[in-house]
């Protein structure tokens, strides 16, 4: 899990992302065998706390549960659309879309 303001850095200053219809997600290779993922979800796409709370808990358990990669990276995942309780299957097949993609990149 990133945490500090200076790994989030670092992965925006890599300036490697894709995108989809609800995320951007900012990638760069790391040294560790353990995927790192950091979640930014603004205030511009959720006004109410509990909104981008409920956002960030929902991508939580996918990354924890549902996500099938293990990638050698650091990953942000940033929210640009908000996304409710209808929207779970498709956030999840576009996050694990986006990581297939990742791996790719990096990979080959």
């Amino acid at each position: 899990m990133l945490k500090k303001t200076d790994e989030f850095s670092s992965v925006f200053s890599f300036r490697k992302r894709i995108s989809s219809h609800f995320f951007v997600v900012h990638y760069r290779p790391n040294d560790t065998q353990v995927m790192r993922i950091g979640f930014v979800v603004a205030k511009k796409v959720a006004k109410h706390a509990v909104d981008r709370n409920y956002m960030r808990r929902v991508l939580r358990e996918i990354c924890r549960h549902g996500l099938m990669v293990n990638l050698e990276a650091d990953a942000v995942i940033q929210v640009h659309k908000k996304f409710v309780h209808q929207d779970f299957s498709q956030v999840k097949q576009e996050l694990n879309v986006i990581f297939d993609k990742i791996q790719k990149r990096l990979n080959g």
